[in-house]
């Protein structure tokens, strides 16, 4: 194992972390732990993949058996009820996570930063617009149940 393994896999922890902490923070059931460790993984198996395939194709086929499996994780995070389904931003998180991942795990160090960046951006940004956009709707039609039509 060498220096930029563990950069990645240590990296790949946190960033994982640090957009599970929004999740943690709204009660959100993939949260700090879930996150952190879907995007260890992620790094891990790209690291795994780079030493195993070396020179062949089973590097593309690892990273994309990643997707997969995450979004069996993905799908277990939906949930539909006669209130409509809810879940599709776990879900959503759960699959960026692991993209973030493989980019620590491939060295891709920046892009893993920035994207962390702007996830948490969305996360915590555009629920304040959300708001905004169901009280504006709810005040043109007072009627229609909070969410109808999303």
């Amino acid at each position: 194992m060498d220096f930029s393994e563990i950069v990645g896999i240590v990296l790949a922890a946190m960033l994982g972390v640090a957009i599970g902490c929004e999740r943690q923070i709204r009660g959100k059931a993939a949260g700090l732990r879930t996150n952190g460790l879907i995007c260890l993984g992620a790094a891990i198996f790209t690291i795994i993949s780079q030493k195993m395939g070396a020179g062949d194709t089973s590097v593309t086929r690892i990273a994309a058996q990643i997707v997969t499996g995450v979004g069996f994780l993905g799908a277990g995070a939906i949930i539909q009820d006669r209130g409509g389904v809810h879940g599709l931003t776990t879900a959503a998180t759960i699959w960026l996570v692991a993209s973030i991942g493989m980019a620590c795990g491939g060295g891709m160090y920046l892009l893993a930063i920035i994207s962390t960046v702007i996830a948490v951006i969305v996360l915590v940004g555009l629920v304040r617009l959300e708001d905004m956009i169901e009280r504006y709707k709810q005040k043109k039609n007072p009627q229609s149940p909070p969410g109808e039509g999303i």
